[in-house]
């Protein structure tokens, strides 16, 4: 199956300091890719990047076979790439049901999609009056989410949806992405936890001081002691990655 996104090289950052050196992954339609790492090695600045909300100093961007690279983040929503930050960045004095408007505005208003989104996340269906400062972290989240539906992307960047969460929240919010990537959707998603990530994840890239350091499927991350190496911040292991595992 072709990739439906690919990052070529990208070089990203701050003024003149390089966040992000030089990395590259993919993702294809219909599966979800980890993106792992300890804080400060440049996973949230490549998802800007990648977004639009970064310029890439260097590199490419591309989006089922078409270069994105300079493309306004706007412009990118059209073409079917949505991100959910860290943080969710909701309007908080603004209710759910225009919260969701929102995430509409690229793309047009849909009320299938809406609809689709209230399915799975029936919680908001209860709240569309409410603001969303008023929510819970949980629906927070989940509203995050399906207002990042609303654009109907093709695929998505999820920066740390779990963080902050309780553990039955979180599954709830997994297992809708589930059911999306077996629509097809493609995500690349940030995790904290290394073990959820890879759990839902297909593949698996590691970062390190902004550049990719290991690569492979999910299930033999999962085995990989450089995964959990790279989580605290420790790269001294003197043994090479399993031998499946690409550099």
């Amino acid at each position: 199956m072709p990739e439906l996104l690919e990052v070529l090289g990208v070089r990203a950052g701050y003024g003149r300091i390089d966040v992000v050196r030089e990395a590259s992954l993919s993702v294809k339609s219909g599966e979800v890719v980890a993106l792992l790492g300890s804080n400060g090695a440049g996973k949230s600045t490549l998802l800007k990047a990648i977004a639009g909300i970064l310029r890439p100093s260097a590199g490419a961007v591309r989006l089922a076979g078409d270069d994105v690279t300079a493309l306004p983040p706007e412009r990118l929503v059209r073409r079917g790439l949505a991100l959910v930050p860290e943080g969710r960045m909701l309007f908080g004095d603004l209710t759910v049901e225009e919260n969701l408007a929102l995430g509409a505005y690229a793309t047009g208003s849909d009320a299938a999609t809406r609809e689709r989104v209230l399915t799975l996340f029936p919680v908001l269906a209860d709240r569309l009056s409410q603001r969303a400062a008023t929510l819970s972290g949980g629906e927070q989240q989940m509203l995050a989410i399906g207002r990042a539906l609303m654009s109907r992307p093709r695929v998505i960047l999820l920066d740390e949806p779990s963080l902050g969460l309780a553990p039955r929240v979180v599954a709830q919010i997994f297992d809708v992405l589930d059911d999306l990537v077996s629509d097809g959707l493609g995500v690349l998603l940030v995790e904290q936890d290394a073990n959820l990530a890879l759990k839902h994840a297909n593949r698996g890239y590691v970062m390190r001081n902004g550049r990719v350091v290991l690569k492979g499927l999910a299930s033999d991350l999962r085995r990989n002691d450089e995964v959990r190496l790279a989580y605290l911040g420790s790269w001294h292991r003197k043994e090479p990655p399993d031998a499946d595992m690409e550099p």
